[in-house]
């Protein structure tokens, strides 16, 4: 059972092909480990640019940015609740699945798990953190039914 959370879905993006806000917490719980607030914010290409320059002072457009804030709160049981927000470019998004030839609700199910995954500190800076973390996507996935994403 997900722990327990509370979601804001945000649509700053011209796509038409965007998933339901439904989808997205479908997708957010199944990645969740501990409490959290979470905002997932699906954007253009120039947000994601300027995000990404401001915070990472990288000049590319990404396709996901995780932004952690840590330990906001407790929950009733006295557990940390998790802050953060997840923005996901949705114009590369959509390049990357069209490039990779999936369908592209899979691959915004993979972006938005692979941001809450690095909310909650998982990472991929080094050959046996990008194991777990795969790993750990690969599991998520699989109970939607999604394909193992690092598979050609």
């Amino acid at each position: 059972m997900a722990p327990e959370f509370s979601l804001s879905v945000q649509f700053a993006s011209a796509a038409t092909e965007l998933p339901s806000r439904a989808q997205v917490r479908r997708w957010v719980a199944a990645a969740l480990e501990f409490p959290a607030e979470i905002t997932v914010r699906i954007v253009d290409a120039d947000e994601a640019q300027a995000l990404n320059q401001d915070y990472r002072h990288k000049g590319y457009v990404p396709n996901v940015l995780t932004f952690e804030y840590g330990e906001i709160g407790h929950d009733g049981a006295g557990r940390g609740v998790l802050g953060g927000d997840v923005v996901i470019c949705a114009p590369v998004v959509e390049r990357e699945a069209r490039e990779q030839g999936k369908p592209l609700q899979h691959h915004y199910a993979h972006m938005t798990i692979h941001g809450v995954l690095h909310l909650q500190g998982h990472d991929h800076l080094d050959p046996a953190e990008a194991n777990i973390m795969e790993s750990r996507e690969i599991a998520i996935l699989k109970r939607f039914h999604i394909p193992n994403p690092y598979t050609s």
